[in-house]
């Protein structure tokens, strides 16, 4: 079974899917991203499927689970490089991808996942603010 890389750069883990998946290899590609969230304490993921010519009803929901878990563990997910056949095929289908952000590229992914970040952190110290005064 092939495995799909998960790079850590920074805090974000970025992974390229480069191989048309099966279901085998995208339950796994969840739970190892799963395991290398917690592992690195990650804030963002970044899913490039620029390499994939076809996303059925499957992967699709794998794309949303996956985003799922991420915000549960703590990370937000951006998935780039989505062809327009693609998106016509997810639209087509009905899958709305609930929770999974976009971006045309990984640069535009990394300013989304930098603006969650400072979001998230002003959040933080407002709230520790509150609790010292």
């Amino acid at each position: 079974m092939d495995r799909v890389p998960v790079l850590k750069i920074g805090d974000i883990l970025l992974v390229s899917i480069q191989i048309d998946l099966d279901d085998q290899t995208a339950l796994q590609l969840q739970e190892d991203l799963a395991d290398r969230i917690v592992e690195t304490g990650a804030h963002g993921v970044v899913i490039d499927i620029s390499a994939l010519e076809i996303v059925d009803s499957f992967i699709g929901r794998m794309l949303s689970t996956i985003a799922a878990v991420s915000r549960v563990l703590d990370a937000e997910t951006v998935v780039v490089g989505m062809r327009p056949a693609v998106a016509i095929t997810l639209v087509e289908l009905g899958l709305s991808l609930n929770g999974v952000r976009t971006a045309l590229n990984v640069d535009k992914a990394l300013e989304i996942l930098a603006e969650t970040k400072q979001v998230h952190g002003v959040g933080v110290l407002a709230v520790a603010d509150d609790d010292t005064a």
